[in-house]
């Protein structure tokens, strides 16, 4: 999310002042929020395009029921809230078909740690191909689940407000996900190091290292545009 100056009118401000006809107030929220909004796209999704076609349809389901917004939770909470449902929605009727890996070096460097993020290009996408594989096979709960606390940094609390679900929800979500990933985390990292698996695990195969998590991101990327229309083209993509 982009700083906001002291002086700065609030989201809430900038959502009711929308409400009330201001025809700039959405766009400046959508400055504000843009990038955190298509990193959680893009992550769950795994493609450029579903992502920001997704963004694109939770912008506009936003702008037009600004007027139902009770200030219940933090707009930035609504707004990711729109967004994830919006990415969950794709992610269910796309569950039948198999969808293409981003083929994108840079997403894999906000995926894996340092280290492994310096390794050649090919090497890089490579893993990409395979984590964006794992990640893919998760059901569209985890998916998000680990998506926001995970890879986006966000609060265990805050993540449970935007996917509506308890604490322990996600929590159990998240742990699940963890497991079905970590294997194959691991697999990779030892790879990275010149390992092999059986390296790894010790001679008898047992796990001799703590388990794995998603790798974290770090922070996202400038998006792209500033309001509803225009946020297909942005996202970060060329």
């Amino acid at each position: 999310m982009d700083s906001v100056p002291p002086e700065a009118p609030s989201d809430s401000d900038l959502l009711a002042q929308h409400v009330a006809g201001d025809p700039d107030a959405f766009g400046e929220l959508v400055r504000r929020h843009r990038d955190r909004l298509w990193a959680v796209a893009l992550r769950t999704l795994g493609d450029r395009e579903e992502a920001a076609d997704a963004v694109q349809d939770a912008l506009v389901k936003a702008f037009r029921a600004a007027h139902t917004f009770r200030g219940q939770s933090a707009v930035t909470t609504w707004l990711h809230r729109i967004t994830v449902n919006a990415c969950l929605d794709r992610v269910r009727k796309a569950a039948s078909r198999k969808t293409s890996p981003v083929d994108d070096a840079e997403r894999l460097d906000q995926l894996l740690e340092p280290h492994e993020s310096a390794e050649a290009p090919a090497v890089r996408q490579d893993l990409h191909r395979q984590l964006q594989k794992a990640l893919d096979t998760l059901p569209a709960e985890q998916r998000a689940a680990l998506v926001l606390v995970d890879m986006q940094g966000y609060p265990v609390a805050e993540a449970a407000d935007i996917l509506e679900v308890p604490a322990g929800t996600v929590k159990s979500r998240c742990a699940r996900g963890r497991a079905r990933l970590a294997p194959l985390v691991r697999h990779l990292r030892a790879e990275t190091e010149g390992q092999t698996p059986d390296e790894e695990n010790g001679a008898d195969g047992r796990n001799r290292t703590r388990e794995a998590s998603v790798p974290p991101a770090s922070g996202p990327r400038d998006a792209g545009a500033s309001d509803p229309a225009a946020t297909k083209g942005g996202g970060g993509r060329p």
